[in-house]
């Protein structure tokens, strides 16, 4: 029997003051209550964090929150405090002194939210102290990290599904904006979610006008971005310029200060201090405009950025899709243009992961067996002490001879030489995948089609028509888009192609089909190509 859904909304309107909820909150919190694992799939800025907060005060105990970032720690940590609800944080940032008394606090049942990062649940003496804890939700942000498919795949990610399992026996909810549909079912067994069921809010930026301008010499292209950049912030209010490089970000700020505008540089490279500076200045509105990598995101929830610009074309729809949904989170109008030169789908490449050498793989897999031979375990931090090179590189390759286990099927008493290569053949799918991630934004950036309809079909989404408000629909070139149309491959069947292998459909129009394959990541091949060779076979 399940839980009636009034208490939902008291309890959101009773801790919050929210009245109504957005789509996808009451029943990610329903399905929870009823006893499953919960997938949560939504648009940046549509209350992902709500959904795992009213879960948590419903089921009672501590709610455990992975989340990558300090500053969205500390965002999230503010946000319950400021009603009343008792929440920690355990990072780096605090003196022993302060974790012990998090831990004291939610050892004596009288913390309800404890947030830390996938590298401080890895900490064994952490782990054993949120055991401890028998924490009642697991709650898993950016979940699309956990998953070798996903755009922004971080190895401290990939232990997640065994540390959680550790934990005890709480349920868990996994909450990403960006997941296409391989991804959503790499999470779901990466995690290993019990009885899981996945709650889908859309992808849509219908509010969002989205843009795109081409050129073919550099010099035009970062005028021309200039000069965009003046347009949209005529009405004063605030932006973000995303480049594919610090140096570009850098550049982009000095030029935006020397034309009269208030905006500064964030990346990577800057100093923490510097970083918050920025990001706290944006955020309350005393600094309307930032020139970024994609550093810059995670934990920006402001809802009046009325424009995002890309300088340089990114690595991937996904990342595009991400920065893009930064504008127009009160939902009215917000613009989003992107500068496009063919040119950079090479710096694209560059950025791709790359197949590790063959010998630091044997390398690797010996540190791994002296390491576990030795009872210890797969901890990069461990195995490097076996090794020349530090644990961020060792837990990549890690991580593969993980994923090509898993892949392959191997055995754990797996020949040396077969690993090896299994390891390597996985590199080389993941390059794949990468470099077909950019061809993909060469695709978007050059269709005629919607730009929203031709994004939504990329994540392998219902498409129901034109959003009328992007440029190839308000230039009246965009084609109708019939969702019910007669397609012989339906979105998110499995196929199977004589040389590539078995892959999902992610989008069918009328003349082609898009398919993420396992082996060779996006391909969009001719429907009369693919029925008169009977390339694609259903499975």
């Amino acid at each position: 029997m399940t839980s009636d859904p009034g208490p939902i909304r008291q309890t959101a309107e009773q801790h919050f003051g929210h009245r109504e909820l957005l789509s996808g909150q009451e029943e990610a919190v329903q399905v929870l209550l009823d006893g499953h694992d919960v997938l949560l799939v939504a648009p940046t800025g549509a209350g992902k964090s709500l959904a795992y907060q009213l879960a948590g005060l419903m089921l009672g105990g501590c709610t455990v929150v992975v989340s990558p970032l300090l500053a969205l720690q500390q965002d999230q940590v503010a946000s319950l405090d400021a009603v009343g609800i008792a929440a920690s944080r355990l990072s780096s940032a605090e003196s022993d002194a302060e974790r012990d008394e998090v831990l004291r606090a939610a050892r004596a049942g009288d913390l309800r939210f404890l947030l830390l990062s996938p590298e401080q649940l890895a900490n064994p003496e952490v782990l054993a102290e949120v055991a401890a804890i028998d924490p009642t939700l697991v709650a898993v942000d950016e979940a699309h990290c956990v998953s070798s498919w996903g755009h922004d795949f971080r190895p401290d990610y990939l232990r997640l599904g065994d540390l959680v399992a550790r934990i005890g026996s709480p349920r868990v909810i996994a909450m990403t904006a960006t997941a296409a549909l391989p991804t959503q079912q790499d999470i779901v067994e990466r995690l290993a979610l019990h009885d899981a069921r996945t709650v889908l809010t859309g992808f849509e930026r219908d509010n969002i006008a989205l843009h795109v301008e081409r050129f073919s010499d550099a010099e035009d292209q970062r005028e021309r971005v200039l000069a965009i950049v003046d347009e949209l912030s005529a009405d004063r209010g605030s932006g973000v310029v995303y480049c594919r490089t610090r140096a570009g970000a850098e550049s982009v700020a000095e030029a935006l200060v020397d034309r009269g505008h208030d905006a500064a540089a964030y990346h990577a490279g800057l100093s923490r201090r510097r970083r918050d500076e920025v990001h706290e200045t944006f955020m309350r509105g005393e600094l309307p405009l930032v020139a970024a990598t994609s550093a810059f995101g995670m934990g920006v929830d402001k809802p009046d950025i009325r424009f995002v610009v890309h300088a340089d074309v990114p690595e991937s729809p996904d990342t595009y899709w991400q920065e893009v949904g930064r504008a127009g989170r009160d939902r009215a109008t917000a613009t989003a243009v992107l500068a496009y030169r063919a040119e950079d789908l090479s710096l694209g490449r560059f950025f791709a992961g790359g197949v590790p050498r063959r010998r630091d793989v044997r390398a690797v897999v010996a540190a791994l067996d002296a390491t576990l031979a030795a009872g210890g375990t797969d901890d990069p931090r461990e195995v490097s002490e076996h090794l020349d090179f530090g644990p961020r590189k060792t837990g990549r390759l890690v991580n593969l001879v993980r994923l090509a286990r898993e892949a392959d099927d191997l055995p754990d008493d797996a020949g040396i030489a077969t690993l090896v290569d299994a390891v390597l053949a996985r590199a080389e799918a993941q390059r794949k995948l990468e470099g077909s991630r950019v061809e993909m934004m060469r695709a978007y950036a050059e269709t005629v089609r919607c730009r929203s309809a031709f994004m939504l079909g990329y994540f392998g989404a219902e498409i129901r028509s034109r959003c009328g408000i992007c440029d190839n629909c308000a230039a009246g070139i965009a084609p109708e888009e019939d969702a019910g149309a007669d397609v012989p491959y339906a979105v998110q069947s499995t196929v199977r192609h004589a040389e590539f292998g078995v892959g999902t459909v992610t989008d069918a129009e009328d003349d082609r089909v898009t398919v993420l394959f396992e082996d060779e990541g996006y391909r969009t091949l001719a429907l009369d190509l693919v029925e008169d060779r009977g390339l694609l076979e259903v499975t």
